[in-house]
This record gives structure tokens, C-alpha cells and sequence, in this order.
């Protein structure tokens, strides 16, 4: 698969808007190359230079499985119209928090996967149970990595 951002290239500056720093909404995001046993996907996006630690900033999971892409400003509800369910962030959050780093530059990784089920895991889930949830389900991932670094 193929996983990409019309707001910013692989490994480039996220632009502000998608930050602690502006609007903190989430980035486009759209896909190719899908297997065809498809049946759902599942999005983490997480920063590992967090000086605690990997800091998760979005966890989406049960994206119906002819879905390509993902629009701006995905809404921070637990359930999404197309099904889709949202865990929360270690800012305590449903939906996604965007790149707020204390110091330095930072890279955030977008993880998309594709599974061969739906999840049968409830919203608010955390990094943690749904990768627990993805064991064995995963047909195929890509990553797209961002770079934040506050002024």
C-alpha cells in the first residue's frame, strides 16, 4: 500500500494547522494499492522521540474497507457516519491530537493498516488494545512520516 497527504510530502514539515500550534485538526490523508481481501483499516499515528516514551496522537480503526481516503479535520467523535470508530490519544482525547513536541524536531508517524476483519473492539480503545485487537489481521501496512518542530 500506498499512503499519502496532500498537505505535506513524506519526511517533510507538517504544516502548522495540523499542530498543538494551529488548528490541531488531522492531515488528508489517502491510500493505494490495497489488497483485495480487504476488509477494514486501522490508522496510529504516534511520535517515538516523546521524551516519555511513544506519545499516540490517533487511533481510527473499522475504516469500511472501500474507503481510499480520509478528509481534513476528521470530527473527534467516538463513532464516524461510515462506521469507523475512534480510540483516544494520550492527550486523553478521542480522535486525534496533533504534533505538540517541548523541544527539538520531531517525526510522527502515520501507520496505515489493512486488515482481514472488522475489529470487535469498542470506541475510546487505546494504541494498545487495538494492536492487540490487528494481531494476526494485518494484510498489509504503510507509513507516511511527518516532521514537526515548534518556533
Amino acid at each position: 500500500m500506498d499512503l499519502k497527504s496532500s498537505a505535506f510530502a513524506a519526511a517533510a514539515m507538517m504544516p502548522q494547522q495540523y499542530t498543538c500550534d494551529g488548528q490541531n485538526i488531522s492531515p488528508p490523508l489517502a491510500w493505494t494499492d490495497v489488497p483485495d481481501h480487504t476488509k477494514s483499516f486501522a490508522i496510529i499515528c504516534d511520535d517515538p522521540e516523546a521524551p516519555i516514551g511513544t506519545w499516540v496522537h490517533w487511533v481510527i480503526f473499522n475504516l469500511p474497507a472501500e474507503l481510499r481516503a480520509l478528509p481534513e479535520h476528521v470530527p473527534a467523535q467516538k463513532t464516524l457516519p461510515n462506521g469507523a470508530k475512534q480510540g483516544v490519544n494520550d492527550f486523553r482525547k478521542i480522535g486525534y491530537g496533533g504534533p505538540c513536541p517541548s523541544s527539538g524536531e520531531h517525526r510522527y508517524y502515520f501507520k496505515l493498516y489493512a486488515l482481514d476483519a472488522r475489529l470487535d473492539l469498542k470506541a475510546g480503545a487505546t494504541k494498545m488494545k487495538l494492536l492487540q485487537a490487528m494481531a494476526g489481521h494485518i494484510v498489509a501496512e504503510s507509513i507516511l512520516t511527518g516532521m514537526y518542530k515548534r518556533n
